[in-house]
């Protein structure tokens, strides 16, 4: 059992490895992204963070770790970024009707490799979301990454990301 476990593992290390080449070559082909970022940011997440990945579907998160003795549900989005000096777009969409204790933005490279996360807790998010002005922020549940980042704590950068972290 725990080496069946093991080894699924590996396969999907092996398999993400691939989908990271392809996803890669298909942007360079084409100029437009392979929508993988957000498979490969829960992925990255768990392995470097440790966290416990849920299945596909889960209402409102896409992992748990124990901290403090406690569950934490972590809602995880990620985005890829051209240019870590000079970052843009979007958080996709956050629901505050879904149950979640904290979001976790991972930011990508263009090889998809995780540059940084960003965590922020749920009241956090929910203050974000509700203020007025906005509808994409409103209606749609979605913020600017560097909102997100005003509300959030570097829960893990790269080693030279953080040295040189302007972004």
């Amino acid at each position: 059992m725990i080496e069946d476990a093991i080894n699924n593992k590996r396969e999907v290390v092996e398999l993400l490895r691939q989908a990271k080449l392809l996803a890669v070559r298909y942007r360079q082909l084409t100029g437009k992204p392979l929508g993988i970022p957000g498979a490969v940011a829960e992925f990255e997440a768990a392995a470097i963070l440790g966290l416990d990945l849920h299945a596909a579907r889960t209402a409102g998160y896409d992992a748990t770790e124990i901290r403090e003795g406690k569950l934490v549900r972590v809602q995880i989005k990620g985005r890829c970024i051209a240019d870590p000096k000079r970052v843009t777009g979007r958080v996709g969409k956050i629901d505050l009707r879904q149950p979640f204790d904290t979001v976790l933005l991972v930011l990508l490279d263009m090889e998809l490799n995780a540059l940084v996360m960003y965590e922020a807790e749920r009241a956090a998010v929910e203050v974000l979301l509700t203020k007025s002005g906005s509808k994409a922020r409103n209606e749609r549940g979605s913020v600017g990454i560097n909102q997100f980042k005003a509300i959030s704590n570097v829960r893990w950068a790269k080693h030279n990301y953080a040295q040189n972290k302007s972004g």
